[in-house]
């Protein structure tokens, strides 16, 4: 009896070694041909680099503790599998590094410009990037910005205030595309979070931005990011959008950040600005559909919630 019990155990087994084996050769080519792929570490394939981490986190979750059995395939890929991550993400820091030095000298950044128009450009041959996913010009941005997030439990979320998340990168570019600011404009962001927007329309054009936040914790930490990076014609006040001065404003940007009431209010007071003069609104997100109603504008191509929407005030 227990013989054969043995035996069909061995049975079982069979079919799962093998399977084990082709997975540790597939692996291994996996490994094999990142080790052999120098163009990785190059400054211009974050995205690869970003994609190729992201793999290797799927394959190699959890690194053994003790890896005293060198003779053993297993252990060996994932000390390959670790020199491999150390190496790229050593690749991205040094990118992150240089951007960010080039930010706080005054200039403009080689690097972020040339991922910015390559990702409108790629828009342009592909079609539009939709929805609210993150991708790697989330982790440019978050590598090379020293951003520091505060703590969730100080934040106070009132009713029709919508619970923070940033624009993604992507959207952020093209709505920089889509406005080609210049120096005389001033983009104003309603609702503006950690400053992502505002403090990438002062570094990508000569335009001048201004965030502004009700929740005090995030316009400091957005005031010390830009502090350490040498922002100077970007400005983050504290204050409530419905009563906050929009006079100087020539752009404004919400990405939904109130709804019902708030959103109404806010939309009549940009509605009496632009009786001033000329003004134009991008925005985000579910505000869109809301905004597009307003007969006081007119949006430059059909509005979709997914993507940056633009609109000018009528003559």
């Amino acid at each position: 009896m227990l013989y054969a019990e043995v035996k069909t155990a061995e049975n079982l087994a069979s079919p799962m070694k093998r399977a084990s084996h082709i997975l540790t050769d597939e692996l291994e080519r996996f490994v094999a041909q990142l080790e052999n792929d120098p163009s990785l570490v190059e400054a211009n394939q974050l995205r690869q680099r970003v994609e190729t981490l992201d793999r290797l986190d799927a394959y190699f979750p959890e690194m053994p503790q003790g890896e005293s059995g060198a003779e053993s395939i297993e252990p060996a890929l994932y000390r390959r599998a670790r020199a491999l991550r150390a190496k790229l993400e050593a690749a991205n820091c040094e990118l992150y590094e240089a951007i960010r030095n080039e930010i706080q000298r005054g200039e403009r950044p080689d690097a972020l410009l040339w991922y910015a128009t390559h990702s409108l450009d790629s828009e342009a041959v592909h079609g539009p990037a939709n929805g609210l996913g993150y991708d790697y010009l989330d982790e440019l941005i978050s590598g090379a910005f020293p951003f520091e997030e505060p703590d969730a439990a100080h934040i106070v979320r009132e009713s029709e205030k919508v619970f923070y998340q940033p624009t993604p990168a992507r959207h952020i570019f093209r709505l920089i595309g889509l406005t080609a600011l210049t120096a005389n404009d001033v983009l104003v962001d309603l609702g503006s979070g950690l400053g992502h927007v505002p403090m990438l329309v002062s570094i990508c054009t000569d335009a001048s931005s201004i965030g502004i936040e009700l929740e005090s914790a995030y316009v400091e930490c957005s005031r010390k990011c830009a502090q350490r990076l040498n922002l100077d014609r970007v400005t983050f006040l504290q204050g409530d959008a419905r009563v906050a001065d929009l006079t100087t404003g020539t752009v404004f940007y919400l990405y939904t950040p109130f709804t019902g009431s708030i959103l109404n209010a806010v939309l009549n007071r940009l509605k009496r600005e632009a009786a001033t003069r000329r003004i134009r609104i991008c925005s985000y997100g579910p505000c869109t559909p809301i905004i597009a109603q307003e007969p006081w504008l007119a949006a430059a191509s059909t509005p979709e919630a997914h993507r940056i929407a633009l609109f000018s005030s009528r003559d």
